[in-house]
């Protein structure tokens, strides 16, 4: 429960608004503002129930994806292999993948209820940060570092650690012994039957 509720604060604060003042600003000061944006989704009485199932989650992702790099996430989650694969293949797996994640996590976003972020800090090297908040959830202190990358003028995420834990890494490591034992291609028709049991 505790990644469920880490992973609704991601996706809540990973939105970009788009407008210049924030173009310009910090990776911080890009998180804070657009967070507004989606839990008044998840808070729309107006979306609430499942005859609304199907606009909610396409508001959700359209401005998830504004804020989550999911083409760098690919990229990190397949390693090596990313480098080998032509220009399709890539956007097949960036697809299934973005899709994976959708899938298995907004579902658990919409029991949002209101849950408290602290921001803690943020570091910064070039063009990468890391901006370190809590989330207060019955009481306990949930540690989440937000990895972020600057591309042109944004800062967009690309990892977040839940007390400690890489969510690009434990993808990474599973999608590893796969890949070793049924290549590619394997994969690939693993995350198409995981997809399509959501449908």
């Amino acid at each position: 429960m505790k990644f469920i509720y880490a992973l609704l604060i991601l996706f809540c604060c990973s939105l970009w608004s788009g407008s210049s003042a924030l173009a310009i600003s910090g990776p911080t000061e890009q998180l804070k503002p657009t967070l507004k944006a989606l839990i008044d989704i998840l808070l729309d009485s107006g979306l609430k129930g499942e005859e609304h199932k199907i606009e909610r989650r396409a508001k959700i992702m359209g401005h998830v994806t504004q804020g989550f790099d999911f083409r760098e996430m690919s990229k990190r989650v397949l390693g090596r292999e990313w480098k080998g694969l032509p220009p399709e293949k890539q956007d097949h797996f960036q697809e299934l993948f973005t899709k994976l994640l959708e899938n298995a996590y907004i579902g658990k976003f919409e029991s949002y209820s209101g849950q408290e972020i602290q921001y803690i800090g943020e570091r910064q090297k070039e063009d990468r940060a890391i901006v370190s908040t809590q989330i207060e959830n019955n009481g306990q202190l949930i540690p989440v570092d937000y990895v972020m990358i600057k591309k042109e003028d944004r800062w967009v995420v690309y990892d977040i650690n839940i007390e400690g834990v890489s969510l690009v890494r434990n993808y990474m490591e599973q999608f590893k012994s796969i890949l070793r034992r049924d290549k590619f291609d394997g994969l690939v028709k693993l995350l198409e039957e995981k997809n399509s049991t959501f449908e």
